[in-house]
């Protein structure tokens, strides 16, 4: 085990760090990259290419103080109705932009609730998604499901329309911290829907926890792990909680006062570890958790897992499109992300059928150190032959230079950087030092 002074040396309980879930982080995108360069992003899809296909649903009935998603809050159907209207009328544009014989083999409802939507609502948006794309017999279809908004009458269209794959968020089960992050979720009503979704042929679930939440214990930690056993799900992913009220303004409704310290964080996320590995979990990454025989523990084992805005995957796809207010596509030149407000996204899609807002070009060098970081978020470990080629950075100079910074903690061989195994938790720290872009600290969260 790794002493704790060795991780404060290395800057693990103070420093401010990018969440990596891709490079380069999202607040790094600038205005230029909008809507023309998308158009010529889109046209430049290969005929037969398979695409991830991404939807954003913005909207929920109660807005979790924790959370620091894009999304708003509603109390009608209204806003949901004319945005579905406009989600259609996207993805028109964009799939007359590509060529034919483009197909989905991954499809994802993100938010906000997904399940807000009524069925009828659902079953028109996924049905005219059908009638524009061609979709995979083998396709993927994930939804996110909020246990307290997610109506029989909702799960069972969603079922019948293809979905195989749910992700609950769970976040902790403790009454006191539910009530401190303002989302009150019984273990009954989570384990309802979960019982629900297995009776429809749903079997491959996903649960999401958060550690470093107010009021939030060891013991309270424990507990709820041991619901989540219960329930069994096939894969879990544990999150270090994200107090960036600057960004977030709803995080103010959270007394900082009531939140544990870094070293307390970390005691957290190794004792969850812990627990998912002696219940035979297979630790993926920094933070996701599968039994051995899920898909992504797999793709692990075969060195194909990737990381994407949603987290660790095992989409082989090179294409990502993202659909609705805020959503990020990937395409080999970049990233775009459409207007992040829902009335800014209606407006540029009823003017130029496209929503691009903001976004990234990528050159050699940003290709170089986005495989380097993924490499290391996904496996610990960076194999130089494995990396593509770019002019203007020498790719050994900089693991040697890492490596001569975290020489205590690492290895280098002159062909392969390996991160030791018990110094995980410096992955992102790590990351931060490969990335050597200037950061603004306030606009990323704690290491651990």
């Amino acid at each position: 085990m790794i002493a704790d002074n060795t991780l404060e040396r290395h800057g693990l309980f103070r420093a401010k760090v990018p969440r990596y879930t891709s490079y380069p982080p999202a607040n790094l995108f600038e205005q230029d990259t909008g809507r023309r360069v998308q158009a010529g992003w889109l046209d430049e899809v290969r005929p037969g290419e398979r695409l991830s296909l991404y939807i954003h649903i913005p909207f929920c009935r109660r807005l979790c103080w924790f959370c620091a998603c894009r999304t708003q809050g509603t109390r009608t159907l209204r806003p949901v109705e004319s945005y579905v209207d406009t989600l259609i009328d996207e993805m028109a544009v964009v799939r007359a932009a590509m060529p034919e014989r483009v197909s989905v083999s991954r499809l994802h409802l993100g938010g906000g609730t997904p399940t807000l939507l009524s069925p009828e609502l659902m079953e028109r948006l996924i049905g005219r998604l059908n009638d524009r794309f061609e979709f995979d017999a083998d396709m993927e279809f994930s939804v996110e499901i909020d246990p307290t908004e997610a109506a029989p009458g909702v799960l069972e269209s969603l079922a019948g329309l293809g979905m195989n794959r749910a992700s609950i968020g769970v976040q902790d089960f403790e009454p006191q911290v539910q009530k401190a992050i303002g989302r009150q979720q019984s273990f009954e009503e989570t384990a309802d829907v979960v019982a629900q979704l297995r009776d429809m042929g749903v079997h491959s679930l996903n649960l999401d926890l958060l550690y470093g939440l107010p009021h939030q214990t060891a013991d309270t930690l424990a507990a709820t792990l041991e619901q989540v056993f219960r329930l069994q799900p096939d894969r879990l992913a544990l999150y270090g909680y994200a107090h960036v009220p600057k960004m977030s303004k709803r995080q103010v409704m959270i007394d900082d006062s009531t939140l544990p310290g870094p070293r307390t964080r970390h005691s957290m996320a190794e004792l969850a570890h812990s627990a998912f590995t002696h219940r035979g979990y297979v630790p993926l990454g920094i933070d996701h958790f599968a039994k051995p025989e899920d898909s992504l523990a797999r793709a692990a084992a075969n060195r194909t897992m990737r990381r994407n805005f949603q987290g660790y995957t095992d989409d082989p796809c090179e294409t990502l499109i993202g659909l609705g207010a805020s959503a990020i596509s990937r395409f080999r030149g970049g990233f775009v992300q459409n207007a992040v407000a829902t009335a800014a996204y209606a407006d540029r899609v009823a003017r130029d059928g496209l929503a691009g807002h903001r976004g990234l070009k990528l050159g050699p060098v940003e290709n170089l150190i986005g495989e380097m970081i993924s490499k290391l978020m996904c496996y610990g470990e960076i194999n130089l032959a494995s990396l593509p080629d770019a002019p203007g950075l020498d790719a050994y100079d900089v693991l040697s230079r890492v490596h001569h910074r975290f020489a205590d903690v690492s290895s280098f061989d002159g062909a392969r950087f390996i991160l030791s195994p018990d110094a995980k938790s410096l992955t992102r720290v790590v990351a931060a030092a490969l990335d050597a872009s200037d950061r603004q600290e306030q606009r990323h969260s704690a290491a651990i």
